[in-house]
């Protein structure tokens, strides 16, 4: 996962193909498999749009 933010992937893609790689029905069942890590989490929040100047949170 790390790598896919990183290097421009596609995360939702990777999980996808995560889950079926590991045998699951649905990509939520993987999320187990990962850890949030600080790199991780930092590079997810780097892929957010950050709030127009004025637009409530």
């Amino acid at each position: 996962m790390t790598a896919a933010y990183a290097h421009g992937g596609d995360p939702d893609r990777v999980l996808s193909l995560l889950a079926t790689w590991l045998g699951h029905s649905d990509a939520a069942h993987s999320y187990w498999y990962l850890t949030a890590t600080g790199e991780l989490m930092a590079l997810a929040a780097g892929m957010l749009e950050p709030l127009a100047e004025g637009e409530p949170s």
